[in-house]
């Protein structure tokens, strides 16, 4: 079992939204990577990064994310806006350990299948369910897909595993979607992180009984509800 703090960058800033809310962000620290050095020194192996900007579209923080990647004890997965070949080339030769695509994963499958297959090993799959629904662009929008479908052609490429968000609880720490959790299990082999509503150890056991191999947390951490010590223990 892993556990990995997040690190979510909008406007430069190290911030937490609540169930995908752009218009209410909750600004955590001024220097994002001064937060993954502090995340490092208390164990973390792994730091789950998403750039929100990129991820609806607008201007980017690779600069911030360039300056992460220079932290020589703690490995990065990098999400948000990696939309192609470029992009994802681009962060695994600066330094980064695996890149996650969301909406291309969902949107652009001969893009995503390519990638896939250049870099096997080194790129995970987001899928996010916001309504039994993939949501993608950010998770402004959702995609009319099945979800059984999609996860069925992810099975077939040598990924890194699969990240699933139940953005309904994201930023709310209510407790884990085991129900979607155990649901998303029973359709991959692939390795599967999870992320949504953490908040104790309890949820911990509880997303890992149902199949996660992974968690992420995020705003458990940021408000005190949890340590990273008390979750990596």
């Amino acid at each position: 079992m892993v556990v990995i703090p997040a690190v979510d960058i909008l406007g430069g800033r190290c911030v937490r939204l609540t169930q995908g809310d752009y218009e209410h962000p909750k600004v955590y620290a001024d220097d994002p990577v001064e937060v993954v050095e502090i995340f490092a020194a208390a164990g973390a192996r792994r730091v789950h990064v998403v750039d929100l900007d990129a991820a609806r579209g607008t201007p980017n923080n690779r600069s911030v994310i360039t300056a992460m990647l220079r932290e020589p004890e703690i490995e990065l997965q990098v999400a948000g806006g990696v939309r192609s070949m470029e992009d994802a080339d681009a962060l695994l030769e600066g330094g980064a350990h695996w890149v996650v695509m969301g909406t291309t994963a969902v949107q652009n499958p001969r893009v995503f299948e390519r990638c896939a297959r250049r870099h096997p090993g080194r790129i995970l799959a987001a899928l996010d369910i916001r309504d039994n629904q993939a949501a993608v662009g950010g998770w402004l929008d959702t995609a009319p897909v099945v979800i059984g479908s999609l996860v069925g052609r992810w099975d077939r490429l040598p990924l890194a595993g699969i990240i699933l968000t139940c953005i309904d609880r994201d930023g709310t720490m209510a407790g884990p979607d085991v129900e979607t959790l155990s649901r998303v299990r029973r359709m991959t082999g692939l390795d599967l992180q999870y992320s949504g509503g953490i908040s104790s150890v309890e949820d911990i056991h509880r997303a890992i009984s149902a199949g996660a191999r992974a968690v992420i947390l995020g705003k458990a951490l940021y408000e005190g509800r949890l340590t990273l010590e008390q979750a990596l223990a």
